[in-house]
């Protein structure tokens, strides 16, 4: 008897049913109005494409020199930085002799490049006009993603199974450490260097670095997001922004607690992710071979509104609020060429 009391009459069970296809129906509906009208008049433009047949293998992080409109992109699989002309949208320096180059960062209080190598360790220092080594810095092991904060005139430096190290950008001296639980990945500065926002995948969380005592104070567990590589950081809202690729997914949180307030599904296998405050948009680029653009609202809301074509692999990127451009790169893949695109936001 108790059986038949717990079954819902038949005659109930096909409103409830149209009533829930009904609403699934609306739902993706109005997302994917949202995605069309953003494709008619779309949030980033191509205006330009720069051939790279003399790049092989994979492709990391950027810098810019925004004064001096050059772009360096670290061609890891190449040993080379690739320096390019803005102004001419073509190539016009490579530096070579690198050991797997991943950070690039230009400082332009000293005029000076600086490269972080995985294969050595290393963080090599160029003269940022001949492009001559000027000196180098030794973190053991797998010298990674790197900052430069404006307001403190310091570059810093992932490394290694656990570090990040602080680097005067006038000077190249090493100014301290502090130890991370695995490896970093991308990390985020606040202006004047007194907090740091980490990605540490291996350890499934965001860890929070305090400069002052050289140590991490708070580590926000991942949950069930795994995977967590890119970052960006909206200083104004006090919003960290994070992609992650197991789910595919776009995580706003709260940066003063790390509490996620909203969440979307996102280019798949991204190494890259912008926030344009200007149009308060975020760009995400991923191998999966699209740029997820996501409207932001509010500092708790989210809509995702175009998906821009690529191409395969095409995961690393470089966003210059100051030029109003974005960089992807394109790998060498079969019949695929290399190449960097040049996209405009819409205004």
């Amino acid at each position: 008897m108790s059986e038949l009391k717990d079954r819902p009459s038949k005659h109930l069970i096909f409103p409830a049913v149209l009533l829930i296809a009904t609403f699934a129906l609306i739902v993706p509906a109005q997302e994917t109005r949202h995605l069309h009208a953003a494709q008619a008049n779309p949030p980033l433009r191509l205006v330009a494409t720069i051939p790279l047949p003399r790049v092989q293998g994979r492709i990391d992080h950027f810098g810019v020199d925004v004064k001096g409109r050059r772009l360096f992109m670290s061609a890891l699989g190449n040993n080379t930085v690739e320096v390019f002309d803005l102004r001419a949208n073509k190539v016009l320096h490579t530096i070579s002799g690198l050991r797997h180059p991943q950070g690039v960062t230009y400082a332009p209080d000293s005029g000076k490049i600086f490269v972080a190598n995985a294969d050595d360790g290393k963080v090599r220092i160029f003269d940022g006009a001949s492009y001559r080594l000027i000196s180098t810095v030794d973190f053991g092991s797998d010298a990674d993603d790197t900052r430069y904060d404006a307001a403190t005139r310091r570059v810093y430096v992932g490394y290694g199974e656990g570090g990040i190290g602080v680097l005067d950008a006038a000077t190249g001296r090493l100014l301290g450490e502090i130890k991370t639980p695995a490896h970093p990945e991308a990390f985020e500065v606040e202006r004047g260097g007194a907090k740091i926002y980490i990605n540490i995948p291996d350890a499934r969380e965001i860890a929070v670095a305090d400069w002052a005592r050289r140590a991490i104070v708070e580590r926000w567990p991942m949950n069930e997001y795994r995977e967590n590589f890119p970052m960006a950081l909206d200083a104004k809202d006090q919003r960290l922004f994070v992609m992650t690729r197991e789910p595919a997914q776009f995580l706003a949180l709260d940066a003063s607690n790390g509490k996620v307030v909203a969440h979307l599904a996102a280019v798949g296998d991204s190494d890259d992710v912008w926030y344009d405050a200007a149009a308060k948009r975020i760009y995400a680029t991923g191998g999966e071979g699209f740029i997820s653009v996501i409207q932001q609202e509010d500092a708790d809301h989210y809509r995702a509104i175009a998906r821009i074509p690529t191409a395969s692999g095409a995961r690393t990127s470089f966003f210059s609020p100051e030029l109003r451009r974005l960089y992807v790169a394109v790998p060498h893949r079969g019949a695929q060429e290399c190449e960097l695109r040049v996209y405009e936001p819409a205004k």
